[in-house]
């Protein structure tokens, strides 16, 4: 099974500049040795189960907790059963089709 998260999450009352927010949602992801992928709206991720998937929005929203009044989050799932490492898969296909 494949679960692809795309999410973006971070502090709505920090100003205009989060990043300093949004790396350590990352640095957490990253210790935690889920595969992702950094994009300038967002981040994508994949776990082989929704619950997996589900707990890093937990756990994302937890490092952001103590800095922030209000945490604004926007999620994105595509769930198939019958793939893995859909991430890498998705983009080669598109690749392959662009050199036809």
């Amino acid at each position: 099974m494949s679960v692809l998260m795309e999410f973006a999450i971070f502090p709505t009352d920090k100003g205009e500049s989060v990043s300093e927010y949004v790396s350590k949602v990352i640095k957490m992801i990253d210790d935690s040795g889920i595969k992702y992928q950094l994009t300038p709206m967002g981040t994508i991720i994949e776990t082989q189960t929704l619950q997996k998937a589900l707990e890093v929005i937990e756990k994302s929203y937890k490092v952001l907790e103590p800095y922030a009044n209000r945490v604004y989050a926007t999620v994105k799932f595509d769930i198939r059963k019958d793939r893995t490492n859909a991430m890498a898969s998705k983009i080669e296909s598109i690749k392959n089709r662009l050199q036809n």
